[in-house]
């Protein structure tokens, strides 16, 4: 199934964190923090400004971002959990991670 976010609209997959402590002790998928850092996999054509103009998104697919804890919201497409986010919600890009091999949705 495939999925094309509307307006200025961002779908991200939350990136997997270590279920481990250093110390080796593994934490349970109910105590842990969800993480704040995702894979855009798929981006809306953009808001429209004052004047009508579409404003072209900074983000792309396949860019690393962090946003906030309460950001988005968590949606089931195709049996995997996605955000679907505004781009202002985005606090930055990281720059110089490799992208994932999944399909975007």
């Amino acid at each position: 199934m495939k999925f094309r976010p509307l307006g200025d609209r961002v779908v991200v997959r939350r990136v997997q964190e270590d279920q481990k402590t250093p110390g080796g002790i593994i934490i349970p998928e109910t105590a842990q923090e969800k993480p704040q850092e995702g894979e855009v996999i798929s981006v809306g054509p953009g808001a429209l400004d004052d004047n009508g103009k579409r404003v072209a998104p900074e983000v792309k697919v396949g860019d690393f971002v962090l946003f906030g804890k309460w950001s988005g919201t968590e949606v089931k497409i195709g049996g995997e959990e996605l955000l679907i986010m505004k781009e202002s919600d985005i606090m930055g890009i990281l720059e110089g991670r490799p992208a994932s091999k999944k399909k975007a949705a």
